[in-house]
């Protein structure tokens, strides 16, 4: 007898996530710049905070995450109490589209938005909306005039994955005002600890109670291998989103570690200038040698050259050169190559075979 098991609806519509390569066949060194990973990797005390945890690995961790929560909410002025812990803020986006969509609702997502969006949608069985960007920017307008009635979810990453653009404040919260009360509106602030003086949206948490921002540990934290993130919302969203959050979801080393890093302020700060720095010289070598490259407020340069084909010749010449970066044709921009923002020495050698593919040096 054959049994036919059936999988819940959309989930067969889930596009499979990949992420950047690692490996190059032949090279022993290979410079990774195509995850968007902290070069530096995390603080001393994070490493030592991790360290310390492996005498309790046989313990279960605490499932409230208070120390962890009260860290974050120490060092940004937040309200502890108003913030959740995930693996990585993608499981905090995962909560908040099995918590509010499903069959017969939509997601909207934008023309270049982080393709987690839609197979979170998919995965609760809900229909993802794109709607379209205004040059690689989200678009404020495009946004409002895709709600309907089915609308129940809007996400937008601001910084912005892959394109490294931002929504300017004023247009933030006319999309906060513009979206109607029963939509959540998520800001997944991976990249936001880069924007200099932006909140992430936490401003907008407090004033609308729609409102969601995400944060993650993986990037300016350089604890991507740890997978630790967190949300900010209103306790009554809160609420919600912990009735299906896993109440051993984080281990002891993962607390322990990210409250380190959170409260290590000076380093993240060193971080942020040290990679603003390195982003504003690549970018302008960029432009100088002839390639187009938006205004980043990330840890990443989305690079446009002239076509599709000489973004592939170019990313063979670097893979060539011992060197990965993310082709993004997967997010609609086939003629672009998104690089990963390095030390001094990575982003001149990353300069150096641009610009000797494009004849400058």
């Amino acid at each position: 007898m054959t049994t036919i098991l059936k999988p819940q609806p959309g989930i067969m519509n889930i596009a499979l996530y990949v992420s950047g390569e690692s490996k190059l066949a032949g090279k022993a060194d290979v410079l990774k710049l195509s995850a968007n990973e902290n070069p530096y990797g995390p603080s001393a005390h994070a490493r030592e905070a991790f360290a310390r945890a492996a005498g309790d690995l046989h313990r279960y961790p605490a499932t409230d995450h208070a120390p962890l929560r009260a860290a974050i909410a120490e060092v940004h002025g937040l309200d502890a109490e108003r913030i959740i812990c995930g693996v990585g803020s993608d499981e905090v986006l995962q909560f908040i589209t099995q918590c509010y969509a499903g069959p017969g609702d939509e997601v909207i997502t934008t023309r270049h938005g982080f393709s987690m969006y839609p197979i979170l949608a998919h995965a609760a069985g809900a229909t993802p909306v794109e709607v379209d960007e205004t040059d690689r920017t989200v678009d404020v307008d495009a946004i409002l005039a895709g709600v309907t009635a089915r609308t129940r979810i809007v996400f937008i990453a601001n910084p912005a994955n892959p394109t490294g653009t931002m929504v300017a404040q004023d247009d933030l919260r006319r999309l906060a005002e513009g979206v109607p009360p029963s939509v959540i509106l998520v800001l997944d602030g991976a990249y936001a600890e880069f924007a200099e003086g932006y909140d992430g949206g936490a401003g907008l948490v407090d004033q609308f109670p729609n409102v969601i921002m995400t944060r993650t540990f993986s990037k300016i934290y350089g604890l991507g291998g740890l997978r630790i993130g967190w949300g900010y919302a209103q306790r009554e969203v809160i609420d919600v989103l912990s009735r299906v959050r896993q109440p051993f979801n984080l281990s002891n080393a993962q607390m322990d570690a990210a409250e380190a890093a959170a409260r290590d302020v000076r380093y993240t700060d060193w971080c942020r200038r040290e990679n603003a720095k390195w982003r504003d010289w690549l970018r302008n070598g960029l432009v100088q040698a002839g390639v187009g490259c938006d205004v980043s407020h990330t840890n990443f340069l989305l690079a446009r050259f002239d076509s599709p084909a000489e973004a592939d010749v170019v990313d063979a010449a670097l893979r060539h050169a011992g060197i990965l970066v993310r082709k993004v044709a997967g997010y609609k921009l086939p003629e672009c190559l998104r690089i990963t923002v390095g030390d001094e020495d990575a982003c001149r050698r990353i300069l150096d075979v641009i610009a000797r593919h494009k004849g400058v040096r």
